[in-house]
């Protein structure tokens, strides 16, 4: 699943500019996954509000605090977070035709002041893309954006529906990531 993340994010990138988003929708076809890890505070910049983290494997993320986070100060390196992580991509479409358009909302939620630090962070982006080619045997379509971007995307095996979708109709692909990240207290 992380390598359909960066497809994703890449797709979405290609096809996302500033619209707004309309159309009655039907259908669905969806794909999702959840992972969770425990991550270990190797560093730690309160200035910067940046913080060093190392996943299993070894390879070490710096993560920007956002400032709504109260209880940075209680973050110290050898420190252990629990970390889950949720992807989900629904594809749905749409019932009329119009103009391939997006959209983004993000929210945060961390900690109270003294608590336990932590938080959840969710960020959705809808884009709705026409198709312009379809390949049901190849299981491959080629979208075209609001912003006249295009990306070829691979309809996994499990994702039924394929034959109701055709060349010429409006799909919108909608992405979520949610990470949410607690502390362990020892």
């Amino acid at each position: 699943m992380k390598g359909m993340h960066l497809v994703l994010a890449a797709m979405c990138s290609a096809l996302i500019a500033p619209a707004a988003v309309s159309a009655q929708q039907i259908g669905a076809m969806i794909e999702a996954a959840a992972t969770e890890e425990i991550v270990v505070v190797r560093a730690v910049d309160q200035d910067a509000r940046k913080v060093t983290v190392e996943v299993p494997g070894g390879a070490l993320v710096t993560i920007n605090v956002p400032p709504e986070s109260q209880n940075l100060d209680q973050v110290h390196p050898g420190a252990r977070f629990r970390v889950r992580y949720l992807q989900a991509v629904a594809l749905f479409v749409s019932k009329s035709g119009g103009a391939p358009s997006a959209q983004e909302a993000s929210t945060i939620q961390m900690a109270e002041k003294g608590a336990t630090p932590g938080g959840v962070i969710v960020d959705v982006r809808q884009i709705d893309a026409r198709i312009d080619t379809i390949d049901y045997q190849d299981r491959t379509v080629v979208l075209t954006g609001p912003s006249g971007g295009q990306f070829k995307l691979a309809v996994d095996d499990r994702v039924q529906g394929l034959d109701a979708v055709r060349a010429g109709d409006m799909v919108v692909v909608r992405y979520t990531e949610a990470l949410a990240m607690t502390m362990i207290m020892e």
